[in-house]
């Protein structure tokens, strides 16, 4: 089982001293990876009971792929898990040659989360259409692997064209691992016929009915259930210490290969202490 940490988004400030110790601490700890969520534009809304979800104008985000490049340049072996672009509120063929520069700097230590998205404000903001994401994702994916895979594209698709068309230089790894994160059916059944793997969440109740789901949809496909990644994070701000332990063994159990702590919303107040706890997880499960 891979380990890794969540950055700590809306918690980690903008002191560049203190975000490269971060970085280059979690791989110093042995954190097989880095994964970061992903917000452009946030919104304040009129009314905070009817807004689906957790974040506002209010709670900072750096731009992953931006930072993930920066964070290319000052590490050597982890991975930069994006967990997860919002890939339908941008351009397939900027987010395919993007992925692809991250990965030529990195030495190809890119793994390229994806989603649909929930902030129907942001989405459109973005210049895009809410209600055809599910379906312009899915043809973003063959679009970006077909960019990441041939030196030349021809692609008719229903939402992108491409004649004779490519992105140069392309990156090490072709294609780029693709993975996709949600929670409803129709993302598990998307994943099964898309994906290298799947981002199903944190919820280990859940996680009980979804993954015995996702193996039975995979087989239906046709694929090897054992050789599909399941990347999942412990949220240390909701779970005591002393239900780590079983949380991962239970994960690890339904099949997970990587799981990450979060350690927003759990009481830190600087990023020293989100290192601090990370090195208490990685000092936990490093043998896992």
């Amino acid at each position: 089982m891979n380990l890794g940490a969540v950055f700590p988004q809306t918690e980690s400030g903008t002191d560049v001293a203190a975000l490269r110790n971060y970085v280059q601490t979690v791989e110093s700890l042995g954190c097989d990876y880095l994964l970061c969520f992903d917000h452009v534009l946030g919104h304040r809304p009129a009314d905070m009971a009817t807004w689906p979800g957790p974040y506002t104008d209010g709670d900072s985000f750096h731009e992953i792929l931006t930072f993930f490049a920066w964070a290319a340049a000052i590490t050597e072996r982890i991975e930069f898990f994006t967990g997860i672009v919002i890939l339908p509120q941008r351009q397939a063929q900027l987010v395919a040659k993007q992925a692809a520069e991250i990965d030529i700097l990195s030495g190809g230590r890119l793994q390229l989360g994806i989603g649909i998205g929930w902030n129907q404000v942001e989405l459109e903001g973005m210049g895009m259409n809410f209600g055809n994401r599910g379906r312009r994702a899915e043809e973003q994916i063959k679009l970006m692997r077909a960019l990441w895979t041939q030196d030349l594209v021809d692609f008719d698709g229903q939402y992108h064209q491409l004649r004779q068309t490519g992105i140069n230089p392309p990156p090490v790894q072709r294609p780029i691992p693709v993975w996709i994160g949600g929670y409803a059916d129709v993302v598990l059944r998307r994943a099964a016929r898309l994906a290298d793997g799947m981002l199903p969440g944190s919820d280990l109740a859940e996680g009980r009915s979804r993954v015995p789901r996702l193996r039975q949809y995979l087989a239906d496909e046709g694929r090897d259930p054992d050789n599909f990644g399941i990347n999942v994070w412990l949220n240390a701000g909701e779970l005591e210490r002393a239900q780590w332990d079983d949380f991962v063994g239970e994960w690890r159990e339904l099949g997970a290969t990587h799981i990450a702590l979060d350690t927003m919303n759990a009481g830190c107040e600087s990023l020293s202490q989100h290192l601090a706890l990370v090195e208490e997880f990685v000092t936990a499960f490093g043998n896992a």
